[in-house]
């Protein structure tokens, strides 16, 4: 489990496709107890460590590094299969038992894929405006969360077709926001307890 409290960003060193999916690299700094079958959220989606390591002797690839593997059914459903190495990507290492709870429940199962609409200076904030995906309307509610590509967000407006977030510098500058631009996919999770409450709420409907 994450709390969508994203650590930092990661930059893809290398991409391999396989007959069965797709294998990254990542690079990363301070992630000092990387191990075999750890979960990562990589831009919102839960990956497990394969292979780590550090690499020494000042090179522009010094540091940290992990690999990841995509099945298809990941690839097919994330923006992932399409990411290059030098791409920048979100990281949050799985939350331990004793940690600290600042975000929400994100599972790192992302739900679809939505689509950034709006970007506007708002003083010293920013609002990020985003295209909802069909059929995932009903899980996004005025205050409150949503993950998108990791971060955990707050749901500041919620219209017809769209919803807006507020981003403080903290965040814009933290995670691979900055780097967003009208028109790019962002990796769309809603919050777990809103699937609950439905499939319960079927539930008393089929009765």
């Amino acid at each position: 489990m994450f709390t969508g409290i994203v650590e930092g960003t990661g930059t893809v060193r290398e991409r391999t496709e396989t007959d069965d999916g797709l294998r990254l690299r990542i690079g990363v700094d301070g992630f000092d107890d990387l191990h075999h079958g750890q979960s990562i959220s990589v831009s919102g989606v839960c990956l497990t460590v394969e292979e780590h390591g550090s690499d020494d002797g000042g090179t522009t690839d010094g540091g940290d590094w992990f690999s990841v593997f995509l099945a298809s059914e990941t690839v097919a459903k994330t923006y992932l299969g399409g990411i290059e190495a030098g791409d920048v990507v979100n990281v949050e290492r799985a939350m331990p038992a004793d940690g600290r709870f600042d975000g929400h429940v994100v599972q790192g199962h992302v739900d679809t894929v939505a689509e950034v609409t709006g970007i506007e200076r708002v003083g010293e904030d920013w609002r990020f405006t985003f295209a909802t995906p069909e059929g995932h309307g009903d899980y996004l509610v005025d205050k409150g969360s949503v993950t998108l590509d990791g971060i955990s967000l707050t749901v500041a407006e919620k219209r017809a077709g769209e919803f807006d977030v507020a981003v403080i510098p903290t965040t814009y500058d933290l995670t691979t926001l900055s780097e967003k631009s009208v028109g790019d996919p962002v990796h769309l999770e809603v919050d777990v307890i809103a699937k609950y409450v439905e499939n319960m709420l079927d539930g008393y409907a089929a009765d």
